[in-house]
Order: structure tokens, then C-alpha cells, then sequence
């Protein structure tokens, strides 16, 4: 019998000096600011330079997946990211620097917080990550009395189901953080957004273990690959 040898071709990975200039980050950042950029373009200016076979924006999208998503980086160490082949640690400390910086500056300009006032504000905040994500992540967003967010915690990771949920574990960070309003995300890798019937479930406990610990919890938002749901103008648990 005569073994087939024929290999599948490499896929194709552009390097950046070969993509067009308005599918360049910088570029893109110049011409409509830094907000307009997903999350992999803002590393990748970080980054700079990709490696021979794999251009910077692949290379920013291996470094979230390591370290499981944006809200992740604050927590990865430098050799953690450095465990990536591509990123040095210059490279590394050049990432966390940037992060440093953001969260300072937030903290020095609370006003400069986003501020959420319907589904789509949360949406536009979590969602380019979480509709990329492969496993469940659940996390709740912190607000103030003026609807800004003061801080987002990943809560689980992994399986989200009504049986590993503990109502506990979702509140821990307003009670600890004192505050008063909470938003919980959570994404269905499927890319159907439809909430579950145990997600209406959890959301009729949650709600109603929140008030008794006077925290109010403005929606539950279910992240799709296309699209969002918001449990709360769905009436779904509330």
C-alpha cells in the first residue's frame, strides 16, 4: 500500500508590512482613535513585531488566550507572557506597563469611567472579547450610584450551569467593593445568545438574593458570536 504523502498547505499568515494600510493598527489608530481598535490591535501596538510566520495580531490574540482574555492580563506575570514564543520579556513588561497606566488612570479620573445606560453600553465594553471566547466565562460588571463602572470581575470560567453557580460567589465582589449595582455577563460559546432555562433560573436567585442584601442588579446579559440578550427587557428572571 502506498502512503499518501501529500500535506495540507501552511495557511496563509500575511505578515504586516503585506496587508493593506487600512487594516493596520496604527494606522487605524491614527485615523479613528484608539476606541475604534479591538482589543488584539492595541496589544499589537504594544507588541510591535510579530515573528517570522506569524505577524503581530496573531501573535496579541495567542497572548489573550494564554492568559484567558483582557481581564486577564492585569493578573499574568512577566514570564507567563514571555512563555509565548515572540514575546520577550521587554515585550512583556511593555504590556503590564500599559495596564499599570490604564488603571491609574482611571482611578485618578473617575468621571473618565464609562458610564452604562442601556444593554448595548455593556455590550460594546465586553462583548468584542466574550464573543470570541471558546469556554464560558462569567463576570460582573461594579457600578456606582452614577452607572459607571467601577470595576469588572470574572467570576467562573469554564462550565457556567445553574449547579456550579453559587449566588455567593457572584455578590462577593459589590459586597467587598461596596456597590450598589451590579450588571452579570456571561457568553454562550454555541454563539446562540438564547438564555437557558437555567439562566433564567440563576438570574431569579440572584435578583432576589441582591435585594435582600440591598444590591440591585440592573440586567443579565447573555453574549452571543453575533448578537446580545438582556434578560432584564426580556423580563426573564426579574
Amino acid at each position: 500500500m502506498t502512503q499518501d504523502t501529500d500535506q495540507a498547505p501552511a495557511p496563509y499568515n500575511p505578515m504586516i508590512r503585506d496587508m493593506p494600510a487600512d487594516m493596520l493598527p496604527r494606522e487605524r489608530l491614527l485615523k479613528l482613535g484608539a476606541n475604534a481598535l479591538s482589543t488584539n490591535e492595541l496589544i499589537a501596538i504594544l507588541l510591535r513585531t510579530g515573528v517570522k510566520g506569524e505577524n503581530v495580531i496573531t501573535l496579541s490574540s495567542k497572548l489573550l488566550v494564554k492568559v484567558g482574555g483582557l481581564s486577564g492580563l492585569p493578573e499574568a506575570s512577566v514570564s507567563d507572557m514571555s512563555d509565548i514564543h515572540g514575546i520577550s520579556a521587554v515585550k512583556a513588561c511593555q504590556v503590564l506597563a500599559a495596564i499599570e497606566l490604564g488603571r491609574r488612570a482611571a482611578s485618578a479620573n473617575p468621571e473618565h469611567r464609562p458610564s452604562i445606560n442601556s444593554p448595548d453600553d455593556v455590550n460594546n465594553i465586553v462583548g468584542p472579547e466574550m464573543s470570541q471566547l471558546a469556554q464560558e466565562r462569567l463576570c460582573v460588571l461594579l457600578l456606582n450610584t452614577k452607572n459607571r463602572v467601577m470595576a469588572i470581575r470574572d467570576v467562573y470560567q469554564g462550565t457556567v450551569n445553574s449547579a456550579s453557580i453559587r449566588v455567593s460567589e457572584i455578590l462577593r465582589p459589590a459586597v467587598r467593593e461596596n456597590c450598589p449595582y451590579i450588571i452579570v455577563v456571561h457568553n454562550h460559546p454555541s454563539g446562540d445568545p438564547t438564555p437557558s432555562p437555567e439562566d433564567i433560573l440563576v438570574t431569579r436567585r440572584l435578583n432576589q438574593s441582591a435585594d435582600m442584601m440591598d444590591i440591585e442588579l440592573l440586567d443579565h446579559i447573555v453574549i452571543g458570536q453575533q448578537s446580545f440578550v438582556s434578560m432584564k427587557q426580556r423580563n426573564l428572571g426579574f
